[in-house]
């Protein structure tokens, strides 16, 4: 993946955190860091986000759909 470079501002206190990561060898740097910061809460956003919209479905008008068609003849399906 194509990396860019950016400039962010942060509270000292975080920078402060970063740093002791670093010298504790958890991250080689703050620049990943705070990728990896920034990776997980996009994913964690992505989960959320699909948790918001499945909410959103009907279980019983979901179930409808998928057992639509189950009710026809088997001899009927098309073979595989």
């Amino acid at each position: 993946m194509a990396k860019a470079k950016i400039a962010i501002t942060l509270d000292a206190e975080f920078i402060g955190e970063l740093d002791r990561l670093v010298e504790e060898h958890y991250f080689p740097n703050r620049s990943q860091a705070i990728r990896d910061a920034v990776s997980e809460k996009l994913a964690r956003m992505k989960r959320s986000r699909l948790s918001v919209e499945c909410a959103k479905l009907d279980p019983v008008l979901e179930k409808a759909i998928a057992e639509e068609g189950l009710a026809e003849d088997v001899s009927q399906w098309p073979e595989y």
